[in-house]
């Protein structure tokens, strides 16, 4: 007798409790104005001086694939690092370690949580460029929001690596470090080939490099090295970071 496959029942258990962790991550993020405005605003108040009103001839076009790779870091580093230092400090985490919840329910949160953000950035970019006359065909658009949207992913995993290993008085220190130079380093708010020669050579090192280079195709810049390698490279970083966050996080808490 033929059966119809069906969820398991500890999978239609659980689900109520991802939905409800869902629903507070999102709603504690957006009761915060203090990560909301900057994430939301900063990198397009940025793109409006330096892409549109300042940019010249490609600048525009260029800046509009990086600024959304941009976009992106904020609600990964500060989502995850600082406020896995503030869950830490303040029990939060040890609390939820304790109550009867699937490990994964606060990961995937959050990283929906920044998703949703990475996601909302690039709309709003992409808003921007278009009033402002570049001319963004619905191909790129889906790109450059699918690459915003991958972001999440290994920036929201060093996030993690970082927020278990400091304190919540250091950690939005600690992550400036990290997103203001990687930005820098990695071309997103000029090309590198205005920078120095070394700036280049170093580039490959930077998550946020690949990034960018999966980004600028979709407006038709000049990209180096396969897409695909970028990807592989994006999940090994991923990989690593999550299982050094991981290890410390079970011997520290």
């Amino acid at each position: 007798m033929n059966t119809v496959p069906t969820a398991t029942p500890a999978l239609a258990a659980a689900w109520p409790i991802y939905r409800a962790e869902i629903r507070c991550e999102l709603r504690r993020a957006w009761r915060y104005p203090g990560f909301v405005v900057p994430s939301l605003l900063f990198p397009v108040l940025f793109y409006s001086l330096f892409g549109v009103l300042l940019g010249r001839g490609y600048a525009p076009v260029y800046l509009l694939a990086t600024y959304c790779v941009f976009g992106a870091m904020a609600p990964a580093l500060f989502g995850f690092g600082v406020q896995l230092a503030l869950d830490r400090e303040g029990g939060l985490l040890t609390l939820k370690r304790a109550l009867p919840m699937p490990p994964m329910a606060p990961l995937l949160a959050r990283l929906l949580m920044t998703v949703l953000f990475a996601v909302l950035v690039a709309t709003l970019l992409i808003a921007v460029a278009v009033a402002a006359g570049v001319a963004v065909t619905p191909w790129a658009a889906v790109h450059l929001l699918a690459v915003a949207a991958f972001a999440a992913l290994p920036m929201g995993a060093i996030g993690l690596l970082i927020g278990s290993h400091v304190g919540a008085g250091a950690a939005p220190a600690v992550v400036n470090l990290v997103y203001l130079p990687l930005a820098l380093l990695s071309g997103l708010w000029l090309p590198l080939s205005m920078l120095p020669p070394l700036f280049t050579t170093l580039a490959p090192l930077w998550p946020t490099w690949h990034l960018a280079q999966l980004a600028l195709p979709a407006m038709g810049q000049p990209a180096q090295g396969s897409a695909w390698v970028h990807v592989a490279v994006l999940l090994g970083i991923t990989a690593v970071a999550l299982a050094l966050a991981r290890r410390r996080l079970r011997r520290m808490g």
